[in-house]
């Protein structure tokens, strides 16, 4: 899961940074209002955790503009203020929950669960492939009758698939979703995950999802070959 922290204060911005990621997101991190609306162009985020008081275009402008472009990427709002006005603001703008600094990362994790989790049940729970099914809320996967335990990467990885079943795509593309844009692209970090989804989900059985395009990258097809 990726996501986008908006935050103007270097240290909550490196704290934040260094804690999501060693829970599983990968994480971008910008510094202002207008950077934060050009990264939303360019990347598809799963949610935005988004600082009110921001150099440039505030965080309340910010949100109105992603809810204006019709952007249904989640967002939890971070601010120093506490006013009920300030908070009502925050969730008008087209926020889906808001924190109060200082919070307990725990809690910060809760809310991003919770706005991620909504955002799912408005799509879908369970995604399935031919006999392979990835339940959204829980994280866990079943080939047939038969569970399959998979690390917070491993899922990542196979939910961006299975989100985009039948399209080809690139290393990089999946690169930059799984893990962030620090991505070296000359490591083999994604053939290796591949690799271990395959084992997991293909070796056992008679259909094998996950296919290698040669020269472009990867997909996952009920298509046989």
């Amino acid at each position: 899961m990726r996501l986008l922290v908006v935050e103007d204060e270097r240290q909550i911005a490196s704290f934040l940074e260094r804690g999501l990621k060693e829970e599983g997101y990968a994480v971008d991190v910008v510094y202002n209002g207008n950077d934060a609306l050009d990264w939303t162009v360019a990347v598809e985020y799963d949610a935005i955790v988004l600082d009110v008081l921001l150099p440039g275009r505030d965080g309340f402008s910010v949100c109105r503009e992603l809810r204006a472009r019709g952007s249904t990427t989640p967002v939890l709002m971070l601010t120093a203020r506490d006013a009920v006005d300030d908070r009502v603001n925050g969730l008008d703008s087209g926020a889906d929950d808001y924190l109060v600094k200082p919070f307990a990362f725990k809690e910060l994790l809760a809310r991003l669960r919770a706005v991620t989790r909504r955002q799912s049940d408005s799509r879908t729970t369970d995604l399935r492939l031919a006999d392979l099914t990835l339940n959204t809320l829980t994280h866990t996967a079943q080939r047939g009758e038969r569970r399959i335990e998979l690390t917070t990467k491993e899922y990542n990885l196979l939910e961006f698939l299975m989100r985009n079943p039948n399209r080809v795509l690139s290393r990089t593309q999946i690169a930059e979703h799984v893990w962030n844009l620090d991505f070296v692209a000359e490591s083999n970090v994604v053939d290796v995950y591949i690799r271990y989804l395959r084992r997991k989900i293909d070796d056992d059985a008679g259909l094998k999802l996950i296919k290698t395009v040669r020269g472009s990258g990867y997909l996952i097809s009920d298509a046989s070959d």
